[in-house]
């Protein structure tokens, strides 16, 4: 009888013991990489979208989740270094943003997964295989921002109906999205009646000349295509703009809080915190050729009075009645 009894309170400790090891067991940290083309205080808003979208569903920051920002700063150049240099931490997965930065992502690594924050046309970019099945290690969202581009000339003509010539800026040594944006304007051009005046940039120091260029040719506004190079120098496009009195339509809200006039597109912000869906799915063992591209659902109208003030435009009512967001 008290053999029995030692037994089973030895067993109880025993068990007591084992729950106890098993309670003290360090949760599981996971790492992961973001790498993109633009600064840190240029990306802040979508890094933070995405930690709220981690925070949501139970990942803490320093707690079971380190992330490792690389930031380009502008230099294309970079992203295979900054690509080679996440892989080399061995992370869970990166998270990137734009097709150029992900193209380096995916040339550094086959195996680690890829999440796309926000991007072009991956299927066209040759980044994945379809929306429904990507293959290969990468997944995420795409803007399809060309899709979108006649719309913008379009309202930009409702803006400043006077427009009859408007100048397309934009970076043409990287990608085909932006190539496709400047062919959806001039084919919306025709239609409506515009003449495009395309202006290619590749160094910040042919910004002035090429204002004074739009200036002369009596371009009545400007249309400035988002990539990682207009991205990253954004602030003194913009700038130049409002010296020059120009109209100018933006893809992204964020360009018009900084000082556009007006931009309609995809919300990026919900496209970053929507990346954290990806993240988890993949952390619990999803593969990216299986979960299919997400494409936005939520898009902006966003108008900055301040700037139309500045400039002498009035927005006509029509067009302010149907914004998603005023900057005043």
């Amino acid at each position: 009888m008290k053999k029995n009894i030692f037994c089973v309170a030895l067993g109880a400790m025993l068990f007591a013991l084992c729950s106890l090891a098993d309670a003290q067991q360090p949760a599981k940290v996971w790492r992961i990489g973001v790498l993109v083309s633009n600064s840190a205080s240029l990306h802040a808003s979508r890094a933070e979208a995405l930690r709220q979208g981690l925070y949501d569903i139970g990942y803490v920051e320093g707690k079971n989740i380190v992330i490792e920002y690389r930031y380009a700063e502008g230099k294309s150049e970079r992203w295979p270094d900054l690509a080679a240099e996440l892989v080399r931490l061995k992370p869970d997965l990166i998270v990137a943003g734009g097709n150029g930065v992900t193209r380096a992502v995916q040339e550094a690594t086959k195996t680690i997964p890829i999440v796309v924050g926000s991007a072009g046309d991956l299927v066209r970019a040759g980044l994945v295989a379809s929306l429904a099945r990507p293959g290969g290690n990468v997944t995420g969202s795409t803007e399809i921002a060309p899709d979108l581009s006649g719309k913008r000339l379009e309202l930009l003509k409702e803006v400043v109906p006077r427009a009859s010539r408007v100048a397309v800026v934009w970076y043409p040594l990287i990608g085909l999205t932006d190539k496709e944006d400047v062919r959806e304007i001039e084919t919306g051009a025709r239609q409506l009646g515009v003449r495009i005046q395309t202006v290619e940039l590749r160094d910040p120091s042919e910004f002035e000349n090429a204002y004074a260029a739009i200036t002369k040719q009596q371009a009545n506004a400007v249309i400035i295509i988002s990539g990682s190079f207009t991205n990253f120098h954004r602030g003194q496009l913009l700038q130049l703009a409002r010296k020059h009195r120009l109209p100018s339509m933006c893809e992204v809200a964020a360009w018009t809080d900084e000082g556009c006039l007006v931009s309609y597109g995809p919300d990026v912000l919900n496209n970053w915190k929507r990346a954290a869906v990806f993240v988890d799915k993949i952390l619990k063992g999803a593969k990216p050729a299986d979960l299919p591209v997400e494409q936005p659902t939520k898009f902006e109208l966003v108008i900055n009075l301040k700037i139309a003030k500045q400039i002498g435009v009035t927005i006509p009512p029509n067009v302010l009645a149907r914004v998603d967001r005023v900057i005043r």
